[in-house]
């Protein structure tokens, strides 16, 4: 259909006066979808029970400030005193099931008086969303990866310390130790470090609590593990192996300087994929007792030049090999265990999408069971958006060997955009309350789609 050009253009030149009233209006219409989710999961309940020890006689208790942040992040608010922009909002006044929200200081005092049991309590509710959406799919084998992660803060916090900081040199740091689930993208538990400690401390139990907590929630299903060089112990590997684990992990050359030397004398090298070969060996370090699969890779990359970058198309580009080993355990192909392990990076995108658009970055106060609270919260906030997802949509993907998640999903931002943050307002035309918003066929037909997902699902 041609339009033409005075049906298109409308001249501009009047500002509009600015009025302020009461009218019920909203700018998160869209936050109704996790309304319904949260009915689904009853997460307010699971909140409350949480954090029951923590008996208040003030009008906003600990569940309430949790689920408040929950739904902070999920609008894409960071610092807590942004929560002034939105007090008035009536959409999240009913996601919250308050009249009227709590202001910065209460919420700052409530996580200042939380405590380690209310951790402890929202992290078995983060792994029990979790393992009831794996117990859901079904699966017959899953796939946990086990990786660190710094966050920074540029003031004091109780428990953070100066450690390794490759982007903020000197700044005091927590460094988390992440589970997550490769199928769904979830983070099933976080151990909570500061920011001094090695990739492997505490490591072993933790991995030992989620392998036996995955097992109580799925009893029948095969657990296999990714991890990083950090993580490679013989007390470890010997564990796994004990608890029937998959494992795959990158061994570190600067420990076992014999690697070297096995690879400067092996000749025939197996066809791995363009540019990639690699050779396997059964070996143990002097000090093991066991000896184990070990997979030799080594890749042709470009070399870059150290010296001044010149354009001129007659220089050489010169080529080197890179080197990897792993250890593992799985009986498969060598191509796949390799492909299998590559895909830990996948757990990356999942800190980067946390920090980027989860605040997972943000240090919110000084203590340290507070910092943790926050943490969680942010943690449930991207699993719960992933089980939206999940809930209204049918996977996208079969089980691939770098165990892609089943889904694509959509980034928080992007529901942001597209849903979250649309204008609306509540009426009660003949009495039966009606939230309106703009006659966008693309929204409506988005929001209409989950809604009856999420209503069937019920």
């Amino acid at each position: 259909m041609k339009l033409s050009r005075e049906q298109v253009r409308r001249k501009t030149h009047a500002t509009p006066d600015l009025l302020f009233e009461d009218q019920q209006l909203t700018s998160f219409a869209g936050l109704f979808l996790f309304q319904l989710l949260f009915q689904r999961l009853d997460l307010k309940q699971r909140l409350r029970v949480a954090f029951r020890h923590l008996r208040s006689n003030r009008a906003y208790d600990h569940a309430v400030a949790a689920l408040g942040l929950i739904v902070h992040l999920l609008l894409g608010f960071r610092q807590l005193r942004d929560l002034r922009y939105y007090r008035d909002d009536p959409m999240v006044q009913r996601v919250l099931g308050l009249e009227r929200l709590p202001d910065v200081a209460t919420v700052s005092r409530l996580l200042a008086a939380a405590d380690f049991q209310a951790v402890a309590a929202l992290r078995q509710l983060c792994r029990q969303l979790v393992a009831e959406r794996l117990s859901a799919l079904g699966l017959r084998r899953l796939t946990v990866d086990f990786d660190g992660s710094v966050i920074s803060t540029s003031r004091y916090a109780e428990g953070t310390a100066v450690g390794f900081n490759r982007h903020k040199k000197g700044q005091r740091s927590y460094y988390p130790l992440f589970c997550t689930v490769a199928q769904t993208g979830q983070v099933f538990d976080v151990h909570h470090r500061p920011g001094n400690v090695h990739d492997s401390n505490g490591a072993q139990d933790f991995i030992l609590a989620c392998v036996n907590h995955l097992r109580k929630a799925l009893p029948s299903i095969q657990i296999e593990v990714r991890m990083d060089g950090a993580f490679f112990s013989d007390a470890l590997i010997t564990l796994l192996s004990e608890l029937g684990v998959e494992f795959t992990i990158s061994v570190p050359f600067e420990r076992f300087v014999e690697l070297k030397g096995r690879i400067e004398k092996h000749r025939l090298w197996r066809r791995l994929g363009p540019g990639a070969t690699y050779f396997e060996q059964r070996w143990k370090p002097k000090a093991w007792s066991r000896r184990y699969r070990f997979l030799f890779v080594r890749s042709l990359t470009a070399v870059r030049d150290k010296g001044p970058v010149q354009l001129d198309l007659f220089v050489p580009q010169q080529s080197g090999y890179e080197f990897k080993v792993l250890v593992t355990n799985k009986a498969i192909r060598a191509k796949e265990v390799i492909s299998y392990h590559n895909g830990r990076g996948a757990q990356e995108g999942v800190f980067a999408e946390l920090k980027s658009h989860g605040q997972l970055d943000y240090v919110p106060t000084q203590t340290l069971a507070g910092n943790q609270i926050f943490l969680l919260s942010a943690t449930l906030a991207h699993n719960l958006n992933r089980e939206l997802q999940m809930t209204t949509r049918q996977p996208t993907r079969r089980t691939t060997t770098q165990r892609s998640p089943l889904w694509q999903f959509e980034r928080l931002d992007t529901m942001r955009h597209k849903l979250i943050q649309r204008a609306g307002r509540f009426t009660r035309p003949q009495g039966r309350l009606t939230l309106t918003l703009s006659a966008n066929q693309a929204v409506r037909d988005e929001l209409l789609h989950y809604r009856h997902a999420l209503e069937k699902a019920a």
